[in-house]
């Protein structure tokens, strides 16, 4: 691999630079293999600049849903080394979505409070509101639901009025737990600003998780055909997309849907679905989720 005059320090500033490009270009995979590139090179250079490509390597990684990079035990040494705000930051808020993904709830929400909190000290919107979001998805994994809906509130307040996807992506979140909360009104208008901006932006591939949050939100005021309707939307663009934990809870609420219009055969069919993907085990499971309330499960 070239290097710029064998300088390491030089070749992985380069690089480094060059993975940021390729993220903001909308390029995440090309991104995560520059970021490699360049922490091979950093290994006998600065420190500092090592720590920093590291982090930036573990949040685009578990963006990616691949979690090897992201070392929750690396990361807790950064951020007892580092002087360096963004890189304390980083390494707080990468601790905690590691956390997160292993579902250990406790360590996650204390690493994400450290991101937080050196987000105030930086005097950083951006950051904070990001960490109000992730403090909030935690709370909602919890079921707390009074204070993921605050959370996200804070987020909001701290992200620019102007739409865009990530202000989308909180707008569902805190409209599912409208819904679950039974201000329903509240979460519909939520959720329908949620899908025209993810439209304006052409981001279709984020569109199947507001669309499942409609779904429950039209069950749960007993508007079964409209619910169906997302649902069924909801199903095509997770599978598209190889989202597996909303193809998941699709399958899960349009049995229920089915199930209490007393459609039993297509109920069946996507009970079944679930039984032979997560439990082949249990044979007679379609038979139990026909019998109960399937909604808190998703």
């Amino acid at each position: 691999m070239p290097r710029d005059n064998d300088d390491p320090t030089v070749t992985a500033r380069r690089l480094f630079e060059e993975a940021l490009a390729a993220y903001g270009a909308g390029g995440p995979q090309r991104a995560l293999d520059l970021l490699r590139e360049a922490l091979e090179v950093a290994e006998d250079g600065d420190q500092e600049l090592r720590d920093r490509i590291f982090c930036n390597a573990c949040s685009v990684a578990l963006e990616l849903g691949d979690r090897s990079c992201a070392s929750s035990s690396e990361l807790k040494r950064i951020l007892m080394r580092t002087r360096e705000p963004e890189t304390a930051y980083l390494a707080s808020y990468n601790a905690a979505r590691r956390y997160e993904l292993d579902r250990d709830l406790h360590h996650a929400l204390f690493y994400a409070g450290i991101a937080r909190d050196r987000a105030v000290h930086a005097e950083r919107h951006d950051w904070l509101g990001y960490s109000y979001n992730l403090i909030a998805n935690l709370q909602l994994a919890d079921s707390d639901f009074g204070g993921a809906c605050l959370h996200y509130e804070l987020a909001l307040e701290q992200m620019s009025s102007d739409p865009g996807v990530e202000r989308a992506l909180i707008l569902d979140n805190l409209g599912y737990c409208r819904f679950v909360q039974g201000r329903h009104h509240e979460g519909f208008s939520l959720l329908f600003e949620c899908l025209r901006t993810l439209r304006r932006f052409g981001a279709e591939r984020f569109e199947a998780r507001p669309r499942l949050s409609l779904s429950y939100g039209y069950l749960e005021a007993g508007r079964h055909d409209r619910a169906l309707r997302h649902g069924e939307r909801c199903l095509v663009l997770a599978e598209h997309h190889d989202d597996e934990e909303t193809i998941k809870n699709a399958h899960f609420l349009l049995g229920e849907i089915h199930s209490q219009l007393g459609e039993e055969v297509p109920a069946r069919r996507h009970f079944d679905w679930l039984q032979r993907r997560y439990c082949p085990e249990a044979p007679h499971l379609t038979d139990l989720l026909l019998a109960v309330d399937v909604c808190n499960l998703i």
